[in-house]
């Protein structure tokens, strides 16, 4: 079939086009493959709504998905063709940043591989982020197109009118194919207006805020630090759900629906806050369309359903009326009424809607308008039920559920780790690939010296792999045989990535003064920061200036290396994860909701240095601990600690040499002469001052652990047996789990 369609397109042989010209033929393979596996069935459908979907490059993706991976890999391969150079062809998509987006590229792929009738809808990103680049030791932002002529997207003929204040736009829609593994194909639907110019972007990723017609879909969490950059969100956040409203309506509609009875042809799951005006403005359109208030209040409320995925209170939306009142007046007094409801029923002033300073808060219109109220993995949500949202869990205790998160276990291990997956092939059978339960099989194999020896060998041809792709792409060397300690996520402080850089000091420093690891030890870091969190940019200046001097110090760099890997993605995500070997998961317990990244490396044969935090629980309880290295404070006693008010950082530096001494560094003159004084003295003083996610009371600890585990990778048998229990026990954390509960518990599709 490729060969008749590189004929037809490009009057060429396969073996005479060259790697883009496979691609783009290859794209319209998949695409029209994919096309005539959708079907419109049931009469109830998901529509899963989020203001990000972290979809990674999608060819070999869905080649696996379609099951002719192998035979389009073997036929480029007798035509003297490599798939991954063709791979490399492929921009990622810029429609997402973190934990939540891919997650929700995650529930789209198990939603149409459980061949339930389910789409994401979301926004057509024209730059997403921000592509990340490092100048100076510091993080610059720029553009980080990726729409050209021939993509995954699909233009249709469908526009909705979403009305503002002061001016109206029309959308027009576009849809990527999500297509299931052996199943059938959904959508992801985006959407974007004809008005925006990407030419209004100047230096780095700075635009006029205010011209929302020029702006609108340019970029994914555009800079809130002023009113502009929140009234932009606003908008962004109308656009999205208005046309998704719309469209939710319009199908429901064609499939038979009198409105009344919404609920039994739709559910919305709104992920996190991002969607929650959704539920005001499907009740004004309900309203629209001759239905009374009340009636419309008890549709809406039916029919949505809300994931919570942060404790973080700034991550709880809070918009003010007066920002409402400019962008959405005619959303206010449905508002209004929504609150005035809910003060008539409960005395309590924590749980209203808009609260004293005038600000509306949209968790809240969530928990109240919605039917179900979901975390994302046991700990998270029990922090929710007990602490963070206890007052609205002791009005609605039926609402509170918990769905722990999960992962494509195919894009994480069959796609990105071919070798594993073809060991694990030959000696379990490929039933895993449909049931990720299947893994535990592995375990016969536990003793087998064969077994655990090719464990090894796999992961070491992996970080061989890396070091080939970081060298080819960003001119990084490292050393594949040295242990590869990898933290990737987003930037934030209570990720901690701070406390591993004070790690990776105190292990400078003891090499300086002669005690030197028995195998060296590479810690690579990627992760990009909000380009308004200083503090997050900080960080990042702090391991680069820790990456230049270590690597360019001769006593040192045989032992220890630092890398940061620039424009941390997916498509990096997908090489870094099979190469590593200590998963870096060290979250201030009862702050990170989940984590996914966990759960990837694990599937991948990492071993996770972590807190109780998130999944990790999950993780401690599936693999028993001789298989996972915990440490750190719990999450009741940081809990405690913020309700008391008693932790200090300053007594931490001022009590223990050897805390002061890491701290102490980052204000140094070795480091100084490197990097800028500014940053580095505003980390020091913000560790010594606040440290609001306390870095110093764990870091006595993370070290003593951290040394635990390098010096156990050096008993390799002991080292395999524990790769081969963590990938066993990995199928858990299947995301087609996850959406087998949704389903079962919340959507009853």
């Amino acid at each position: 079939m490729l060969v008749e369609i590189l004929q037809k397109k490009y009057n060429k042989t396969l073996k005479e086009c060259s790697n883009e010209e496979i691609y783009f033929g290859l794209l319209d393979m998949t695409k029209d493959m994919a096309e005539k596996k959708y079907k419109k069935d049931t009469k109830k459908k998901i529509y899963y709504i989020s203001a990000e979907f972290l979809i990674g490059k999608l060819l070999s993706n869905n080649l696996i998905n379609l099951g002719i991976y192998d035979e389009i890999k073997e036929e480029l391969e007798q035509n003297g063709k490599s798939i991954a150079e063709v791979e490399n062809i492929e921009l990622e998509p810029s429609l997402g940043n973190g934990g939540l987006g891919r997650l929700a590229a995650c529930f789209l792929d198990s939603i149409a591989s459980l061949g339930l009738n389910g789409d994401g809808i979301g926004l057509n990103y024209h730059f997403g982020l921000f592509r990340q680049v490092f100048k100076d030791c510091l993080q610059k932002e720029t553009i980080n197109p990726w729409i050209t002529d021939e993509s995954w997207l699909i233009k249709r003929d469908k526009s909705y009118t979403v009305n503002f204040k002061d001016f109206t736009v029309k959308s027009k829609l576009y849809d990527i194919a999500v297509t299931g593994y052996d199943n059938r194909t959904n959508w992801l639907h985006l959407f974007d207006i004809e008005t925006v110019d990407e030419s209004i972007v100047k230096e780095g990723i700075s635009f006029e805020k205010a011209d929302i017609e020029k702006n609108l879909t340019l970029f994914l969490y555009p800079d809130d630090s002023d009113e502009k950059g929140e009234l932009l969100r606003i908008y962004q956040q109308y656009f999205m759900v208005s046309n998704a409203a719309q469209m939710i309506l319009e199908e429901c509609i064609l499939k038979g629906s009198n409105l009344h009875d919404l609920y039994e042809f739709a559910v919305i799951q709104i992920n996190d806050t991002h969607p929650t005006m959704v539920i005001p403005e499907l009740i004004r359109l309900l309203m629209e369309r001759g239905i009374e208030m009340d009636e419309a209040i008890d549709i809406v409320s039916k029919t949505c359903a809300y994931t919570n995925h942060t404790i973080l209170s700034e991550a709880l939306e809070k918009w003010p009326i007066k920002y409402l009142n400019k962008v959405v007046p005619h959303l206010l007094p449905i508002i209004e009424v929504l609150d005035k409801k809910v003060r008539e029923k409960f005395e309590d002033p924590t749980v209203t809607i808009i609260d004293e300073q005038e600000r509306v808060h949209m968790a809240h219109i969530d928990i109240h308008y919605g039917f179900s109220v979901n975390g994302v993995a046991a700990l998270h949500t029990e922090i929710l039920k007990q602490n963070e949202l206890n007052n609205f869990y002791k009005i609605y205790p039926e609402k509170f559920n918990n769905k722990t998160n999960g992962i494509t276990f195919r894009r994480w291990l069959m796609h990105c780790n071919y070798p594993l997956t073809a060991y694990l092939t030959d000696l379990i059978g490929d039933g895993f690939k449909k049931d990720a339960n299947q893994l535990e099989k592995l375990l016969d194999y536990k003793e087998d010296t064969n077994v655990l020896n090719t464990l090894l060998d796999i992961k070491y041809d992996n970080k061989k792999a890396l070091k080939e792709y970081l060298f080819k792409t960003q001119g990084i060397e490292i050393d594949e045989n040295s242990i590869f300690d990898i933290q990737i996520k987003r930037l934030h402080e209570y990720k901690r990535q701070q406390m591993n850089a004070l790690y990776i000091i105190h292990k400078y420093l003891e090499i300086k003064n002669g005690k030197k690891p028995a195998t060296p030890i590479t810690l690579i870091f990627g992760a990009k920061a909000a380009p308004a969190y200083i503090i997050a940019k900080d960080i990042i200046h702090l391991i680069l200036c820790l990456q230049e001097l270590i690597n360019s110090d001769k006593e040192v760099n045989p032992y220890l290396k630092v890398v940061m890997v620039e424009n941390y993605n997916v498509t990096l995500a997908e090489k870094l994860i099979p190469a590593c070997d200590i998963s870096e998961q060290i979250s201030l317990a009862s702050k990170e909701a989940s984590g996914t990244g966990n759960m990837k490396f694990m599937l991948n044969g990492a071993i996770t240095l972590g807190t109780m935090d998130g999944a990790n629980v999950e993780i401690a309880e599936l693999v028993g601990k001789d298989n996972i290295y915990i440490f750190g404070e719990s999450s009741e006693e940081v809990i405690s600690h913020y309700e008391n008010r008693d932790y200090v950082s300053k007594d931490y530096y001022n009590k223990d040499e050897e805390i002061r001494q890491m701290v102490d560094f980052i204000v140094s003159d070795t480091l100084m002469n490197i990097g800028k004084k500014e940053n580095l003295e505003r980390l020091f003083n913000e560790l010594i001052n606040k440290d609001w996610f306390m870095t110093l009371l764990d870091i006595k600890e993370y070290i003593q652990k951290k040394e635990e585990i390098i010096a156990d990778y050096e008993d390799r048998e002991k080292w395999s047996k524990m790769m081969l229990e963590n990938i066993s026990k990995a199928g858990f954390f299947s995301s087609d789990r996850t959406i087998l509960e949704y389903n079962q518990d919340i959507w009853n599709v």
